[in-house]
């Protein structure tokens, strides 16, 4: 009698909230496993902050690892709850190689993760060198190291998927000074940097691993209602959460999705084009 097939299995960073809890929730739904990765793992411990170098208090932010983990088993699928803080380097090794260690397998990666306080709202006069460079370890250097933890574990087991989560403003211009409905310069920067990394593990690894850009949009998380209370968002349309976690799940095992190799795909768009909701 022949062995059962593994269960496949993702890994999802910045899964505590947002996108991160989207698209391991539409994982699960689609029958992966999934290990979360992020620094909140209990309810109500969540905190970010508007600006590095100004007085300005914390603001509390929903979601939790914990949270996330309830809501992937209550589908059917297990969960890896996995404390990681993407600036903690010892912590960004470890994180892929518990998995790999407890599951056997990672088949889909979804650098999800950000550093998003900080200096990411900082405005062109707070930056720091010392705060640019924070920006840089943990949205792009870090990623970079978490991801060669996982690429030789897809090689031995046949193939695997990476996603990178970009950013907009990584192409695009603010329309307005940071904080005020717009970014912070450094944390852009920091985006462009990390959407290079997909077309590298194309072209070294492919056809056996390959990896995609994904463009949430527009997209209202928590920590931004959090950061601005008073605002009704009503200025711009937002982008679903949940319509991104699906286009996310169709890049992470559809076939044919491997035709979009080499491009900066628009989840948005994706996700309406294959009718995922």
């Amino acid at each position: 009698m022949s062995e059962a097939p593994p269960n496949k299995v993702a890994m999802v960073t910045g899964a505590s909230r947002g996108l991160g809890k989207a698209i391991a929730i539409k994982l699960a739904e689609a029958g992966f496993d999934v290990a979360i990765t992020a620094r909140t793992v209990h309810e109500g411990d969540g905190r970010t902050e508007r600006n590095s170098v100004r007085d300005e208090p914390t603001v509390a932010l929903p979601g939790s690892l914990e949270t996330t983990a309830t809501e992937i088993e209550a589908i059917g699928r297990r969960a890896l709850v996995i404390p990681m803080d993407l600036l903690d380097l010892d912590a960004v090794r470890a994180a892929p190689r518990q998995v790999l260690t407890e599951w056997g397998r990672i088949d889909v990666l979804m650098n999800n993760a950000i550093v998003g306080g900080g200096a990411s709202l900082d405005r062109v006069m707070d930056l720091t060198a010392e705060s640019m460079a924070v920006l840089f370890r943990g949205n792009f250097i870090h990623q970079v190291v978490l991801t060669q933890q996982v690429v030789p574990a897809m090689i031995a087991q046949g193939g695997g998927r990476i996603l990178n989560m970009v950013s907009g403003s990584a192409r695009l211009d603010p329309r307005a000074p940071a904080g005020e409905g717009g970014w912070g310069i450094a944390y852009s920067a920091s985006k462009a940097a990390f959407g290079r990394f997909a077309g590298g593990i194309n072209a070294e690894f492919g056809p056996q691993v390959v990896a995609f850009n994904i463009d949430p949009g527009n997209v209202v998380t928590e920590r931004r209602k959090a950061l601005n209370p008073t605002d009704a968002f009503s200025d711009y349309g937002s982008e679903s959460p949940e319509a991104i976690g699906a286009a996310a799940a169709w890049l992470a095992s559809a076939p044919e999705a491997t035709r979009l190799l080499g491009k900066w795909i628009y989840a948005p768009q994706l996700a309406i084009d294959k009718r995922l909701i």
